[in-house]
Protein backbone atom coordinates (compact mmCIF):
# COMPACT_ATOMS: atom_id res chain seq x y z
CA UNK A 1 0.00 0.00 0.00
CA UNK A 2 1.26 3.39 -0.24
CA UNK A 3 0.42 6.97 1.08
CA UNK A 4 -0.38 9.50 -1.70
CA UNK A 5 1.73 12.95 -1.30
CA UNK A 6 0.17 15.45 0.45
CA UNK A 7 3.02 18.07 0.27
CA UNK A 8 2.97 21.07 -2.34
CA UNK A 9 5.54 20.42 -4.46
CA UNK A 10 7.07 23.93 -5.18
CA UNK A 11 8.44 24.17 -1.41
CA UNK A 12 12.14 24.37 -0.98
CA UNK A 13 14.94 24.10 0.90
CA UNK A 14 15.12 23.47 5.16
CA UNK A 15 11.85 24.65 5.46
CA UNK A 16 10.61 22.02 3.40
CA UNK A 17 12.31 19.49 5.14
CA UNK A 18 11.42 20.20 8.54
CA UNK A 19 7.61 20.40 7.63
CA UNK A 20 8.25 16.79 5.90
CA UNK A 21 10.00 15.88 8.38
CA UNK A 22 7.31 16.79 11.35
CA UNK A 23 4.28 15.68 9.34
CA UNK A 24 6.25 11.98 8.68
CA UNK A 25 7.53 11.48 12.13
CA UNK A 26 3.88 11.91 13.61
CA UNK A 27 2.66 9.11 11.19
CA UNK A 28 5.60 6.90 11.91
CA UNK A 29 4.09 6.68 15.81
CA UNK A 30 1.06 4.97 13.99
CA UNK A 31 3.05 2.71 12.05
CA UNK A 32 6.28 1.86 14.22
CA UNK A 33 8.99 2.79 11.90
CA UNK A 34 12.60 3.90 13.65
CA UNK A 35 13.11 6.78 14.27
CA UNK A 36 15.97 9.08 15.84
CA UNK A 37 19.86 9.79 14.55
CA UNK A 38 21.84 7.17 13.99
CA UNK A 39 25.43 5.87 15.25
CA UNK A 40 27.67 5.33 12.40
CA UNK A 41 28.75 2.20 11.88
CA UNK A 42 30.89 -0.27 9.85
CA UNK A 43 28.90 -2.23 7.30
CA UNK A 44 27.94 -5.39 9.09
CA UNK A 45 29.07 -9.06 7.72
CA UNK A 46 25.95 -10.58 8.34
CA UNK A 47 24.26 -11.91 5.44
CA UNK A 48 20.57 -9.64 4.49
CA UNK A 49 17.74 -11.41 6.06
CA UNK A 50 14.89 -12.25 3.48
CA UNK A 51 11.54 -12.74 5.49
CA UNK A 52 9.64 -9.91 5.83
CA UNK A 53 7.64 -10.00 8.92
CA UNK A 54 3.98 -8.78 8.83
CA UNK A 55 3.17 -5.01 10.05
CA UNK A 56 6.47 -4.01 8.40
CA UNK A 57 6.50 -0.42 6.63
CA UNK A 58 9.03 1.61 4.87
CA UNK A 59 8.95 5.23 4.62
CA UNK A 60 10.63 6.12 1.07
CA UNK A 61 11.76 9.37 -0.29
CA UNK A 62 10.80 10.25 -3.31
CA UNK A 63 11.24 13.19 -5.97
CA UNK A 64 8.26 14.60 -8.21
CA UNK A 65 6.81 10.98 -7.56
CA UNK A 66 9.18 9.53 -9.93
CA UNK A 67 9.61 6.54 -7.94
CA UNK A 68 6.45 5.87 -7.02
CA UNK A 69 5.00 5.93 -10.42
CA UNK A 70 7.87 3.76 -12.07
CA UNK A 71 6.48 1.36 -8.95
CA UNK A 72 2.94 1.77 -9.20
CA UNK A 73 2.52 1.67 -13.23
CA UNK A 74 5.32 -1.17 -13.29
CA UNK A 75 3.14 -3.38 -10.93
CA UNK A 76 5.76 -3.79 -8.93
CA UNK A 77 4.55 -1.61 -5.92
CA UNK A 78 1.37 -4.28 -5.00
CA UNK A 79 3.68 -7.12 -5.02
CA UNK A 80 5.93 -5.79 -1.87
CA UNK A 81 5.64 -7.93 0.67
CA UNK A 82 5.22 -4.94 3.38
CA UNK A 83 3.63 -1.10 3.59
CA UNK A 84 5.08 1.63 1.64
CA UNK A 85 4.75 5.13 2.46
CA UNK A 86 6.11 8.06 -0.09
CA UNK A 87 6.57 11.40 1.24
CA UNK A 88 7.65 13.83 -1.80
CA UNK A 89 10.70 15.82 -1.74
CA UNK A 90 12.56 18.69 -3.46
CA UNK A 91 16.18 17.78 -3.60
CA UNK A 92 18.72 15.78 -2.16
CA UNK A 93 19.39 18.20 1.07
CA UNK A 94 15.60 17.75 2.09
CA UNK A 95 16.03 14.15 1.81
CA UNK A 96 18.96 14.06 4.23
CA UNK A 97 17.08 16.55 6.43
CA UNK A 98 14.38 13.78 6.33
CA UNK A 99 17.60 10.90 7.05
CA UNK A 100 18.77 12.92 9.82
CA UNK A 101 15.36 13.46 11.29
CA UNK A 102 14.45 9.17 11.05
CA UNK A 103 11.43 10.71 9.06
CA UNK A 104 12.38 8.52 6.09
CA UNK A 105 13.82 5.35 5.54
CA UNK A 106 14.91 5.03 2.19
CA UNK A 107 15.29 7.67 -0.99
CA UNK A 108 16.28 7.95 -4.54
CA UNK A 109 18.83 11.01 -5.77
CA UNK A 110 21.46 11.26 -7.96
CA UNK A 111 25.30 10.60 -7.63
CA UNK A 112 25.69 13.78 -5.44
CA UNK A 113 23.54 13.65 -2.17
CA UNK A 114 25.07 10.46 -1.41
CA UNK A 115 28.49 12.27 -1.23
CA UNK A 116 27.51 15.39 0.91
CA UNK A 117 25.37 12.93 3.30
CA UNK A 118 28.77 11.74 3.84
CA UNK A 119 30.47 14.95 4.05
CA UNK A 120 27.69 15.84 6.78
CA UNK A 121 28.47 12.55 8.94
CA UNK A 122 25.32 10.71 8.04
CA UNK A 123 25.29 6.75 7.57
CA UNK A 124 23.39 6.46 4.69
CA UNK A 125 24.67 3.46 2.56
CA UNK A 126 23.90 2.92 -1.13
CA UNK A 127 21.86 0.42 -1.58
CA UNK A 128 20.91 0.33 -5.42
CA UNK A 129 21.81 2.57 -8.30
CA UNK A 130 20.91 2.43 -12.09
CA UNK A 131 22.70 4.15 -14.81
CA UNK A 132 21.17 6.49 -17.55
CA UNK A 133 22.63 8.53 -20.63
CA UNK A 134 26.14 9.94 -19.27
CA UNK A 135 25.85 12.05 -22.47
CA UNK A 136 22.32 13.60 -21.20
CA UNK A 137 23.59 16.23 -19.71
CA UNK A 138 24.58 19.49 -21.59
CA UNK A 139 26.42 22.67 -21.31
CA UNK A 140 23.89 24.93 -22.70
CA UNK A 141 25.35 28.24 -23.37
CA UNK A 142 23.72 31.86 -23.97
CA UNK A 143 23.07 33.19 -27.21
CA UNK A 144 25.36 35.46 -29.11
CA UNK A 145 28.14 33.93 -26.81
CA UNK A 146 31.09 32.12 -28.44
CA UNK A 147 32.04 29.27 -26.78
CA UNK A 148 32.50 26.01 -28.20
CA UNK A 149 35.21 24.07 -26.05
CA UNK A 150 35.79 23.48 -22.55
CA UNK A 151 38.99 26.05 -22.30
CA UNK A 152 36.00 28.61 -23.95
CA UNK A 153 35.04 28.91 -20.25
CA UNK A 154 37.43 30.82 -18.36
CA UNK A 155 35.80 33.83 -17.46
CA UNK A 156 32.35 33.04 -18.05
CA UNK A 157 29.55 33.13 -15.98
CA UNK A 158 28.17 29.23 -14.89
CA UNK A 159 25.04 28.42 -13.42
CA UNK A 160 25.59 26.43 -10.26
CA UNK A 161 23.69 24.33 -8.00
CA UNK A 162 25.38 22.78 -4.68
CA UNK A 163 24.80 19.55 -3.48
CA UNK A 164 23.29 18.36 -7.39
CA UNK A 165 24.74 16.42 -9.66
CA UNK A 166 24.68 19.70 -12.23
CA UNK A 167 27.54 21.09 -9.56
CA UNK A 168 29.79 17.82 -10.03
CA UNK A 169 29.48 18.12 -13.54
CA UNK A 170 30.25 21.91 -13.68
CA UNK A 171 33.66 20.93 -11.30
CA UNK A 172 34.31 18.00 -13.69
CA UNK A 173 34.44 20.33 -16.55
CA UNK A 174 36.56 22.89 -15.43
CA UNK A 175 38.70 20.11 -13.92
CA UNK A 176 39.16 18.51 -17.51
CA UNK A 177 39.68 22.34 -19.00
CA UNK A 178 42.54 22.68 -16.78
CA UNK A 179 40.84 25.59 -14.96
CA UNK A 180 39.77 26.40 -11.61
CA UNK A 181 36.72 28.00 -10.08
CA UNK A 182 38.32 30.98 -9.36
CA UNK A 183 39.04 31.07 -13.21
CA UNK A 184 35.35 31.50 -13.82
CA UNK A 185 32.17 33.18 -12.34
CA UNK A 186 29.79 30.59 -10.55
CA UNK A 187 26.40 31.54 -9.89
CA UNK A 188 24.51 30.01 -7.30
CA UNK A 189 21.08 29.63 -8.65
CA UNK A 190 18.07 26.99 -8.02
CA UNK A 191 18.42 23.86 -10.85
CA UNK A 192 14.59 25.39 -12.05
CA UNK A 193 16.18 28.89 -12.54
CA UNK A 194 18.67 27.64 -14.95
CA UNK A 195 17.23 27.53 -18.21
CA UNK A 196 15.94 30.88 -17.61
CA UNK A 197 19.32 32.69 -16.61
CA UNK A 198 21.10 30.94 -19.91
CA UNK A 199 18.22 31.77 -22.46
CA UNK A 200 18.47 35.56 -21.00
CA UNK A 201 22.06 35.62 -20.73
CA UNK A 202 21.88 36.53 -17.14
CA UNK A 203 24.87 33.65 -16.81
CA UNK A 204 27.02 32.60 -20.38
CA UNK A 205 26.73 28.36 -19.35
CA UNK A 206 24.43 26.12 -17.67
CA UNK A 207 24.24 22.76 -17.42
CA UNK A 208 20.59 21.56 -18.79
CA UNK A 209 19.08 18.13 -19.14
CA UNK A 210 15.61 17.50 -21.30
CA UNK A 211 13.62 18.66 -21.59
CA UNK A 212 15.45 22.07 -21.22
CA UNK A 213 18.05 21.65 -23.69
CA UNK A 214 15.53 21.35 -26.69
CA UNK A 215 13.83 24.26 -24.83
CA UNK A 216 16.97 26.75 -25.16
CA UNK A 217 17.95 25.83 -28.93
CA UNK A 218 14.40 26.52 -29.69
CA UNK A 219 15.87 30.64 -29.02
CA UNK A 220 17.62 31.79 -31.59
CA UNK A 221 21.67 31.82 -31.63
CA UNK A 222 21.50 29.69 -28.54
CA UNK A 223 24.04 25.95 -28.83
CA UNK A 224 25.43 23.34 -26.39
CA UNK A 225 29.28 22.98 -25.71
CA UNK A 226 29.74 19.42 -28.06
CA UNK A 227 29.10 16.34 -26.77
CA UNK A 228 33.58 15.45 -27.87
CA UNK A 229 34.45 18.65 -25.34
CA UNK A 230 31.90 17.28 -22.07
CA UNK A 231 32.20 13.42 -22.22
CA UNK A 232 32.84 12.36 -18.83
CA UNK A 233 31.78 15.39 -16.84
CA UNK A 234 28.56 13.24 -16.24
CA UNK A 235 28.42 10.13 -15.05
CA UNK A 236 24.57 9.41 -15.44
CA UNK A 237 24.19 7.44 -12.35
CA UNK A 238 20.98 7.43 -9.73
CA UNK A 239 20.94 5.91 -6.05
CA UNK A 240 18.71 4.34 -4.09
CA UNK A 241 20.10 4.91 -0.62
CA UNK A 242 19.26 4.24 3.16
CA UNK A 243 19.69 5.27 6.80
CA UNK A 244 22.31 3.02 8.26
CA UNK A 245 19.71 1.90 10.98
CA UNK A 246 17.37 0.81 8.74
CA UNK A 247 19.63 -1.93 6.87
CA UNK A 248 20.61 -2.90 10.45
CA UNK A 249 16.98 -3.99 11.59
CA UNK A 250 15.90 -7.23 10.85
CA UNK A 251 12.18 -6.15 9.42
CA UNK A 252 13.11 -3.21 7.77
CA UNK A 253 16.56 -4.94 6.07
CA UNK A 254 14.20 -7.41 4.72
CA UNK A 255 11.63 -4.86 2.95
CA UNK A 256 14.77 -3.06 2.33
CA UNK A 257 16.30 -6.24 -0.02
CA UNK A 258 12.63 -6.79 -1.32
CA UNK A 259 12.66 -3.00 -2.38
CA UNK A 260 15.84 -3.22 -4.16
CA UNK A 261 14.48 -6.28 -6.37
CA UNK A 262 11.13 -4.10 -7.74
CA UNK A 263 13.59 -1.06 -8.08
CA UNK A 264 15.34 -2.85 -10.72
CA UNK A 265 12.19 -4.09 -12.65
CA UNK A 266 10.39 -1.01 -12.27
CA UNK A 267 13.11 0.67 -13.91
CA UNK A 268 13.53 -2.31 -16.38
CA UNK A 269 9.84 -1.91 -17.08
CA UNK A 270 10.25 1.58 -17.80
CA UNK A 271 13.13 0.22 -20.80
CA UNK A 272 10.40 -2.31 -22.19
CA UNK A 273 7.32 0.18 -21.97
CA UNK A 274 8.79 3.57 -23.03
CA UNK A 275 5.65 5.07 -24.49
CA UNK A 276 3.09 4.30 -21.79
CA UNK A 277 5.89 5.75 -19.02
CA UNK A 278 6.24 9.05 -21.43
CA UNK A 279 2.14 9.30 -21.21
CA UNK A 280 1.53 7.90 -17.87
CA UNK A 281 4.37 9.66 -15.84
CA UNK A 282 5.74 12.82 -17.93
CA UNK A 283 2.53 14.02 -19.51
CA UNK A 284 -0.18 13.06 -16.89
CA UNK A 285 1.41 13.37 -14.12
CA UNK A 286 4.17 16.24 -14.96
CA UNK A 287 1.87 17.93 -17.32
CA UNK A 288 4.77 18.27 -20.09
CA UNK A 289 3.88 18.44 -23.40
CA UNK A 290 4.00 14.68 -25.61
CA UNK A 291 6.83 16.29 -27.72
CA UNK A 292 9.31 17.18 -24.29
CA UNK A 293 7.75 13.59 -22.81
CA UNK A 294 9.24 12.05 -25.96
CA UNK A 295 12.24 13.98 -25.48
CA UNK A 296 13.51 13.18 -21.81
CA UNK A 297 12.71 9.66 -22.53
CA UNK A 298 14.80 9.13 -25.43
CA UNK A 299 17.86 11.43 -23.99
CA UNK A 300 18.46 9.00 -21.01
CA UNK A 301 18.30 6.03 -22.85
CA UNK A 302 17.83 2.78 -21.76
CA UNK A 303 18.36 1.95 -17.89
CA UNK A 304 21.11 -0.14 -16.55
CA UNK A 305 22.19 -1.49 -13.19
CA UNK A 306 25.72 -1.40 -12.26
CA UNK A 307 26.48 -3.81 -9.51
CA UNK A 308 27.31 -2.59 -6.26
CA UNK A 309 31.13 -3.33 -6.34
CA UNK A 310 34.19 -1.76 -6.12
CA UNK A 311 34.37 -0.35 -9.34
CA UNK A 312 31.08 2.09 -8.99
CA UNK A 313 32.98 2.03 -5.27
CA UNK A 314 35.55 3.80 -7.73
CA UNK A 315 33.24 5.78 -9.83
CA UNK A 316 31.85 7.62 -6.97
CA UNK A 317 35.32 8.19 -5.36
CA UNK A 318 36.25 10.09 -8.98
CA UNK A 319 33.22 12.06 -7.95
CA UNK A 320 34.18 12.78 -4.51
CA UNK A 321 37.68 14.08 -5.60
CA UNK A 322 36.54 16.16 -8.38
CA UNK A 323 34.50 18.28 -5.34
CA UNK A 324 36.91 18.15 -2.94
CA UNK A 325 39.77 19.29 -5.32
CA UNK A 326 38.36 22.74 -5.21
CA UNK A 327 37.66 23.02 -1.72
CA UNK A 328 33.73 22.48 -1.94
CA UNK A 329 33.97 19.72 0.69
CA UNK A 330 34.13 20.34 4.66
CA UNK A 331 36.33 17.39 4.96
CA UNK A 332 37.91 14.44 3.49
CA UNK A 333 35.68 11.47 2.74
CA UNK A 334 35.99 7.34 1.20
CA UNK A 335 33.28 6.83 -1.34
CA UNK A 336 33.17 3.16 0.25
CA UNK A 337 32.46 4.19 3.53
CA UNK A 338 29.07 4.62 1.81
CA UNK A 339 27.71 1.95 0.15
CA UNK A 340 26.51 -1.70 1.79
CA UNK A 341 27.59 -4.14 -0.72
CA UNK A 342 24.86 -6.89 0.31
CA UNK A 343 22.48 -5.56 -1.25
CA UNK A 344 24.19 -6.65 -4.80
CA UNK A 345 22.89 -9.82 -4.71
CA UNK A 346 19.43 -8.55 -4.66
CA UNK A 347 20.67 -6.53 -7.43
CA UNK A 348 22.00 -9.35 -9.50
CA UNK A 349 19.05 -11.70 -8.56
CA UNK A 350 16.95 -8.48 -10.31
CA UNK A 351 18.52 -7.68 -13.24
CA UNK A 352 19.21 -11.68 -14.16
CA UNK A 353 15.27 -12.31 -13.75
CA UNK A 354 13.93 -9.07 -15.11
CA UNK A 355 16.17 -9.40 -18.73
CA UNK A 356 17.58 -6.33 -17.84
CA UNK A 357 21.21 -5.31 -18.65
CA UNK A 358 24.07 -4.95 -16.18
CA UNK A 359 25.66 -1.34 -16.98
CA UNK A 360 28.59 -1.71 -18.93
CA UNK A 361 32.10 -1.36 -17.57
CA UNK A 362 33.69 2.61 -17.29
CA UNK A 363 37.24 2.89 -17.35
Amino acid sequence: MYRPNTFRPGLRGRATAALLAMATVATLGLTGCAQGNDTPVGTPDAPLPTEVPPGTTLVVADQQERLQSALRLSGELDKLPFKIEFANFVGGPAILEAFRAGAADVGQVGDVPPIHALAAGQDVPIIGSYQTNPQALKLAVAPGRSISKLADLKGKKIAYAEGTAQQAAVLKALTKAGLKPTDVELVRLQLAEFLDAVRTGQVDVAPLIEPNVTRLLRTQGASVIPDSETAGIYSGLAYLYARRAVVQDPAKAAATRALVGAFVRAWQWTNTHREEWATRYYIESQKVSADDAKRIVESLGTYTFPHLDQQLIARQQTTIDAIDAVGELPKKIKAVDGFDLRFDAAVTEAVTASGAAFAPAVS
